[in-house]
């Protein structure tokens, strides 16, 4: 199928690069970019059958746009649109995890991470639909879904998931709706819509962007991260969350670079091991020195352990989170169980909350937490990312296979991913995933694990990579 409104999609995949350098030229007005977005998203998105991947457009949209207008450019991302997933708060925007026990409990304070994107200049579009509470409420739960914004279809075949839980920012990414879009992730949930979408995704250290006016699942897990359709823009938004510098000019940098391969991290799908084995040749016909790492396979002992962590750690930040947030509401866990409840005809109408049941009778960071952590970072840490790295720049591997067909009700399919996102986001440390290419009209990403607080190792990496792959114009297929 051809682009939905073919009238705007030029300028809907312009890089946010290219954007702001012609915003800077003069070759076009903020008030003109974001009303061509705007008519793209009613276009494609908030219509009848459309991806459902922008959840609320901001009440002050078009006043963002003019003062950017009437104002000379200073800040890096001046004039330039972005979408943030709405599990972060923004003033004009609901805020609501996607679920009804947020919505119309105004939001009177933006997060650190949107103040940081004013300041750069950035105009905050709107916000994007996600797997309701990030997607720990079920493990029936169903990556896209929530009960304000509904299923996010994924661009390239509207049946397929979106990945999850920054369903939505994935997916407006890669139908050229945003530039770029912030996600957040616990395990997976940058990595999995990038991967899925045939976008960019980069997963910063834990700390290093900061989680303050964002719904929590876990503090010890929890990033804020961009998500863009090339390391470029990706690294643009990633400086501006950190407040790092350097990372764009990275994306030049030709110094030798040495790969470890982790074929542990495989998938059970034939056609995405086969373009990983494609996307190593390429590589090594590049002159980019490949090393097989072995990392033994995850035990279910630190499966369960990080189940155990997340659950004692929701029970208490999210009631923390939910204590101090503005205007009546919900004040804790406890009350959203509620909730959902009363209003389970919505709420529940596809899978339950036994994930919240058991985060209520975990007694928080009690000494079974500790132990658990414990073991967790040992096995994360000790065991599979410090001796993996020892001798290399970064590690690759595959973390998801193609988009399964979302099932409502029914959970998600990962039957066929690898365990790749669970060592770095138990550890805290950085993972991407750039597209490799297509596998039965469907994007595969290749995942990037880099050391502690080198978002730059893993930016420049990530960026020679995409150079050798070098995919060209890599826009969805649009396939209802």
């Amino acid at each position: 199928m051809t682009d939905p409104d073919s009238s705007t999609a030029d300028v809907g995949f312009t890089s946010a690069f290219d954007l702001v350098e012609g915003r800077r030229a003069g070759d076009f007005t903020s008030v003109e970019l974001v009303s061509t977005l705007l008519h793209r998203i009613q276009t494609i998105d908030d219509c009848d059958g459309g991806l459902q991947s922008v959840l609320a457009i901001s009440t002050d949209l078009m006043q963002q746009a003019e003062v950017c207008d009437s104002r000379v450019a200073t800040g890096s991302l001046h004039g330039i649109p972005v979408l943030v997933k709405d599990n972060i708060q923004a003033i004009g925007l609901p805020g609501t995890a996607g679920s009804l026990a947020l919505a119309g409990r105004t939001v009177v304070e933006d997060a650190e991470i949107v103040s940081r994107l004013r300041a750069a200049g950035a105009i905050i579009m709107g916000s994007t639909n996600l797997s309701e509470w990030a997607n720990i409420r079920s493990g029936n739960s169903t990556s896209g879904w929530s009960a304000v914004g509904g299923l996010t279809a994924n661009p390239w075949k509207y049946k397929h998931s979106a990945g999850g839980s920054s369903s939505g920012s994935g997916a407006a990414v890669a139908a050229g709706l945003i530039p770029f879009a912030v996600g957040t992730e616990t395990d997976g949930s940058i990595v999995c819509p990038a991967s899925l979408n045939g976008v960019v995704g980069i997963k910063p250290t834990v700390g290093s962007v900061s989680t303050a006016g964002v719904v929590p699942v876990s503090l010890s897990q929890d990033v804020p991260g961009p998500l863009a359709r090339s390391v470029e823009d990706a690294a643009m938004l990633l400086e501006v969350l950190t407040g790092q510098t350097g990372l764009v000019d990275l994306c030049n940098n030709d110094e030798p670079l040495r790969i470890g391969v982790v074929r542990s991290w495989m998938t059970s799908h034939d056609g995405a091991n086969k373009l990983f084995e494609e996307t190593l040749a390429k590589l090594i016909d590049a002159g980019i020195e490949l090393v097989d790492v072995l990392v033994e396979e995850m035990p279910e002992q630190a499966g369960d352990d990080e189940g155990v962590v997340l659950f004692h750690e929701l029970v208490e930040d999210l009631s923390n989170y939910l204590s101090k947030r503005a205007c009546e509401g919900v004040k804790s866990l406890v009350d959203v169980v509620e909730f959902n409840r009363q209003n389970s005809e919505i709420e529940m109408a596809h899978f339950e909350q036994e994930y919240f049941d058991l985060a209520l009778t975990s007694g928080g960071r009690n000494d079974v937490y500790q132990a658990a952590r414990e073991r967790n970072l040992d096995w994360a840490i000790t065991k599979v990312l410090t001796p993996a790295l020892a001798e290399v720049d970064v590690l690759v591997g595959i973390p998801y296979a193609p988009a399964w067909v979302s099932t409502l009700g029914h959970g998600d399919d990962f039957g066929n991913a690898s365990w790749m996102t669970h060592a770095p986001a138990i550890a805290g440390w950085p993972l991407g995933s750039l597209p490799m290419g297509l596998v039965d009209g469907l994007p595969v990403g290749l995942g990037v694990a880099a050391r502690v607080n080198d978002e730059k190792g893993l930016v420049r990496a990530m960026a020679i990579i995409e150079r050798v792959l070098d995919l060209g114009d890599f826009r969805p297929s649009f396939i209802r």
